[in-house]
């Protein structure tokens, strides 16, 4: 039996900021154009247009009212893989095709050896995976490893593209392994959370939660159903998660 890979405590991941994204769509747009010449590509489209329409998308955003009245508020919810740490997605797969890389921690798919059984879609909590009608192969994000390691391009732009392309800077990208990286003081100071940890697949990726609203007179944060208090990662554990996360999980669980 061959040894596992020795993992370098490397974890390249993304940190979304619930509170400031604007839901424009630019990410997924622009993920779709990259990624169509990249890594997994092409990434098809069928009948975009028409009734039936279905295609590659690893980018996804969507939009929910939460709260009542005075309370509400629309929050934006992109999704994309999660690069877990115990990904449901690579032990389910038959062949080996889904595996989590030892160097970086991200989670890709061997199209070379990946029979299309959809057993890793059906595995995935977060609906992350996509099927390729047109390969009979499965697909998903990959952190855009052809950018974030080109040395032809900028330094600068060594980032997922994403992360390059959002408006409101909603999106962050580093080391989520280096307690002093950029995104992990970001995720410490807010809070950040995982999706549905009761699961304990452990996902890199992390959402920082809407920050809670003022009241009228600017004297104090009003009680909101998406507000979520710093330190909720840590409790995440041993508490049924609550407000708008809390749902969001409850919503990725049906």
């Amino acid at each position: 039996m061959t040894d596992l890979p020795t993992r370098t405590g490397r974890k390249l991941g993304l940190v979304i900021d619930l509170d400031i994204c604007v839901g424009c769509h630019a990410c997924a747009v622009n993920c779709k154009e990259w990624n169509t010449g990249g890594h997994s590509a092409p990434l098809p489209d069928t009948d975009p247009f028409g009734a039936h329409a279905a295609g590659v998308w690893f980018n996804r955003v969507h939009s929910f009212e939460v709260g009542d009245g005075a309370e509400s508020r629309t929050v934006h919810f992109p999704r994309s893989c999660l690069h877990c740490e115990n990904a449901a997605c690579v032990e389910v797969c038959p062949t080996g095709a889904s595996y989590k890389r030892a160097e970086d921690g991200i989670v890709l798919v061997n199209e070379d050896i990946c029979i299309g059984c959809k057993l890793c879609s059906w595995a995935c909590p977060y609906g992350a995976r996509e099927y390729d009608e047109d390969a009979g192969v499965m697909k998903k994000c990959t952190l855009c490893i052809d950018r974030i390691y080109n040395e032809n391009i900028p330094e600068a732009q060594r980032v997922p593209a994403c992360v390059s392309t959002c408006p409101a800077n909603a999106r962050h990208f580093g080391d989520l392994g280096d307690p002093e990286s950029d995104v992990s003081r970001m995720v410490e100071e807010r809070g950040g959370y995982d999706l549905i940890p009761e699961l304990r697949y452990a996902p890199v990726n992390k959402y920082l939660p809407p920050r809670p609203r003022r009241g009228p007179g600017g004297d104090g944060p009003r009680t909101l159903a998406a507000a979520q208090t710093p330190g909720r990662a840590a409790e995440a554990e041993t508490e049924e998660p609550d407000g708008f996360l809390g749902w969001i999980d409850r919503l990725l669980s049906r």
